[in-house]
């Protein structure tokens, strides 16, 4: 009974989680995301309470449903992937090959299940081992893999993260959302499938755990919009616009606005928001706001890269620098090698930067 009231706490909590950033900006690809993830996870649940382990009077039959759950909740590390991509890569899209590495592996999925005379087949040809590895060890690795990604996008980029509220979500609950399903899937294929007498208590532990975080981070998000968090942010910088901004403040906009525009700071190689922070004497979550609210910049990677490229347009386009070269322009802005430099300037004006020097000359 009390596993049972944990998994639908657990099913609640997620709905209202997704569909609250669902509501929150509806066309934004990373509330969908965070829509379908909840579904996803609750196909999880679903999946889990209709297994043989589970008592007869709490067990689920979803009758033809049952494969599309099972797909499902396959796909959890493969949108939770996709989620945290779109939240916190402000730019481009994901790969293409690992969407069509999710669908392969979903793909892997439908076939075990559906279709058993396809592994006997492969086992008859290439061996019982081959057979495993393709149908069971490849998904489970790919699995992996997604939640893998996950942690990586949730940690890459938090120190240049310029919206405070994004960064809260990458330490509070993205992050502790990524150990969990890494955790659930090492558990279930690699440390459940030897211990059949534990497999039923190993099995409600992961639905305990899923049930408090899921209900802890409703209780987190539901604090964040409307608690002290909110508050305190809004006291840090005015979001009320410029006739309202009071003195202190105009004067730390026009400072920062000068250490870019005059002293060119970014053209220091490894500059960082610390750094910057320390250089115009403010806090830095001080900073962060004013770049966030009043420059319009989510991260200060974007800031320097805008500016970086707009200060490297310029050289390309004078005339006593035309025989410049290129890496000796990549260098005086501010980067450290051609490579990231090329990438950026392709990024922003959609020419390399030899091609941007022969159009304007």
């Amino acid at each position: 009974m009390l596993v049972f009231t944990a998994q639908i706490v657990a099913i609640f909590s997620v709905l209202l989680l997704g569909l609250g950033f669902l509501k929150s900006d509806p066309k934004a690809a990373s509330a969908r995301m965070s829509f379908l993830l909840s579904l996803c996870i609750v196909s999880y649940l679903l999946v889990s309470m209709s297994l043989s382990s589970i008592p007869a009077p709490f067990r689920l039959d979803p009758g033809a449903w049952w494969l599309l759950l099972v797909l499902a909740s396959t796909a959890t590390p493969g949108v939770f992937m996709l989620y945290c991509f779109y939240y916190f890569e402000d730019h481009g899209k994901p790969a293409r090959s690992l969407l069509a590495l999710l669908f392969f592996g979903l793909s892997l999925t439908l076939v075990s299940f559906q279709f058993p005379a396809v592994y006997s087949w492969l086992a008859s040809v290439a061996g019982e081992g081959v057979a495993t590895g393709v149908l069971q060890t490849l998904p489970n690795l790919i699995q992996l893999l997604f939640a893998a990604l996950a942690m990586y996008w949730v940690a890459r980029g938090w120190r240049e993260d310029l919206v405070e509220s994004r960064r809260l979500l990458r330490s509070i609950v993205v992050s502790i959302q990524s150990v969990v399903i890494l955790v659930v899937l090492l558990m279930e294929n690699y440390v459940m499938v030897n211990a059949q007498e534990q497999y039923g208590l190993l099995r409600n532990i992961i639905h305990y755990v899923i049930s408090i975080f899921s209900f802890g981070a409703l209780l987190a998000v539901l604090n964040f919009n409307y608690g002290s968090v909110e508050k305190v942010l809004n006291k840090v910088v005015s979001t009320e616009d410029d006739h309202s901004i009071d003195e202190a403040l105009a004067s730390e906009v026009v400072k920062l606005n000068r250490v870019l525009k005059q002293d060119k700071i970014y053209r220091e190689h490894g500059l960082t928001i610390a750094k910057l922070a320390a250089v115009l004497e403010l806090p830095e979550y001080r900073l962060r706001a004013l770049i966030n609210k009043h420059l319009d910049y989510r991260n200060f990677n974007a800031l320097l890269h805008e500016y970086r490229i707009e200060d490297a347009c310029q050289m390309l386009t004078q005339a006593g620098d035309k025989h410049l070269p290129i890496l000796t322009i990549a260098l005086t802005v501010g980067y450290q090698s051609i490579t990231p430099f090329n990438n950026a300037f392709k990024q922003l004006k959609g020419v390399t930067p030899t091609e941007f020097r022969k159009r304007e000359h």
